[in-house]
């Protein structure tokens, strides 16, 4: 969704390369297959995956699962980068250092979120991390290699976005404080509490809203983005199930239990989201009419 945001919005473009963007798109598709993946293998190194953990519970994990050994789980993630490399080789002999500059920027967020030295995820820089990476690199880089430029208007665009998928982290990982904090990992839930996460969330759930209608209004997006209004009603549900407490023991049917908040933080997003993108094709319509 963060390719598409930069590609569409790089539509006006006179100078807009489609096949870029598509080589674009595949990129991050790769890089986010890798990014799973890497913080599975680290987190699994490092102790903070077992048996028990929530991680294992809500999802197969590739390993605990014994679906592959940790030494595939390593060679899957040097395929993908390697990969990830061919793309980005083909884009810098198009679009030059500042493509490398993006990628390797994402990379880094990427490895270190979990990895050691600086492991974000720990220190409560796991969540900037994930706003930065889904919103200004992944936006503004896709949109660089469609047009071959970078306005400054085009890093406010790329906030709406990165708001909506910081509010699912943040509620996966309210979802996993208890855990988190038993293992020493300092997440932003764990060091502002559950409560203070759970209004941080609405808080920038509501946000999302008044930065996009801004942006409208200054005519960074098009009037065609106002349709992410029609996702309000999703917002009062999931800002209503914010103000619940979680339940004591999972709900007959629920799937992903130990997991509560992030699901209703997805669907928010997933329908916000998506309708900022059709806004935006939306827009691009009514300016060549």
């Amino acid at each position: 969704t963060s390719g598409l945001i930069g590609g569409f919005v790089a539509g006006g473009s006179a100078h807009a390369n489609w096949w870029y963007f598509v080589l674009a798109l595949a990129g991050l598709l790769v890089a986010h297959a890798s990014n799973n993946l890497i913080n599975d293998y680290f987190d699994l190194t490092s102790g903070v995956d077992t048996s028990t953990a929530p991680r294992a519970l809500y999802a197969p994990h590739p390993v605990l699962s014994g679906w592959i050994e940790k030494s595939d789980l390593r060679r899957a993630i040097i395929i993908l980068n390697l990969a990830d490399a061919s793309i980005l080789g083909l884009l810098f002999a198009v679009r030059g250092w500042p493509v490398v500059a993006f990628a390797l920027a994402g990379l880094l967020v990427s490895v270190f979120y979990v990895a050691p030295p600086l492991r974000l995820k720990h220190r409560g820089l796991g969540e900037p991390g994930v706003f930065i990476v889904w919103g200004p690199l992944m936006v503004c880089g896709t949109y660089y290699v469609t047009a071959g430029a970078l306005p400054m208007w085009v890093w406010a665009a790329s906030l709406p976005y990165a708001i909506l998928v910081t509010t699912v982290l943040i509620g996966k990982h309210i979802d996993k404080l208890p855990y988190d904090s038993g293992q020493h990992v300092r997440t932003l839930p764990v060091i502002l509490g559950e409560r203070a996460s759970l209004r941080l969330n609405q808080g920038l759930m509501i946000l999302f809203y008044a930065v996009t209608v801004g942006l409208v209004l200054a005519g960074v997006y098009g009037i065609g983005v106002l349709l992410v209004l029609a996702a309000l009603p999703v917002l009062w549900r999931t800002l209503a199930f914010y103000s619940k407490p979680k339940p004591d023991r999972q709900p007959p049917g629920y799937p992903v239990w130990p997991l509560w908040y992030v699901g209703s933080a997805f669907i928010h997003t997933r329908r916000a989201g998506g309708l900022l993108v059709m806004g935006l094709i939306l827009s691009r319509a009514i300016a060549i009419i």
